[in-house]
């Protein structure tokens, strides 16, 4: 998700006084509900980004769906975000947050696709394959596309390592289109 500047910067304030507190983990763990519960409902993405809706309304809204099931801290947080008037991008700011604490952990998200699940033993084998090649903790986002008929394809930022079957079935109709056309 691509996040704004204004949401990086309310997630890193979130961050550091999270730290100041000693309450990382448990800010970690509100904000991931909080990111999951707009992630999951299009009904309050749309509420909250909803010009026609009074700021009070959503300030209501937002306190009744998190009050009590996130810290004092991340409750008083969604409330300055509202006051702000600054709702709309609250999933981005959750989205920044878990960002910038991976980044300020030392982790990274690993992107692998796979043409079949991998079974539990590949995972932890190919996490520690991992972490050693980037000197960081991994967090694997593990998904699965049939089409690529075996192989694996590893992102990594802006990196992608593609050892697919389908990749290299589309270089090698690639080489022969190359040599017929000459």
């Amino acid at each position: 998700m691509l996040v704004s500047k204004a949401a990086r910067r309310y997630a890193i304030a979130l961050l550091e006084n999270a730290k100041e507190q000693n309450s990382l983990k448990k800010t970690l763990e509100d904000i991931q509900m909080v990111k999951e519960t707009i992630d999951n409902s299009r009904e309050l993405r749309t509420f909250l980004k909803s010009p026609i809706v009074k700021p009070h309304d959503k300030q209501e809204a937002l306190s009744s769906i998190f009050d009590g099931n996130v810290s004092k801290e991340v409750s008083q947080f969604i409330k300055l975000v509202t006051q702000k008037g600054r709702e709309d991008i609250l999933e981005e700011v959750a989205w920044a947050f878990v960002n910038e604490y991976n980044k300020d952990a030392g982790i990274i998200t690993v992107q692998v696709k796979t043409a079949a699940k991998l079974e539990p033993n590949q995972t932890t084998e190919l996490t520690k394959m991992l972490e050693k090649a980037t000197s960081k903790k991994v967090n694997l986002d593990l998904i699965e596309e049939e089409e690529l008929k075996g192989g694996i394809s590893v992102k990594i930022d802006d990196t992608v390592i593609d050892a697919t079957v389908k990749h290299k079935l589309e270089q090698l109709e690639t080489q022969f289109l190359e040599v017929s056309m000459e």
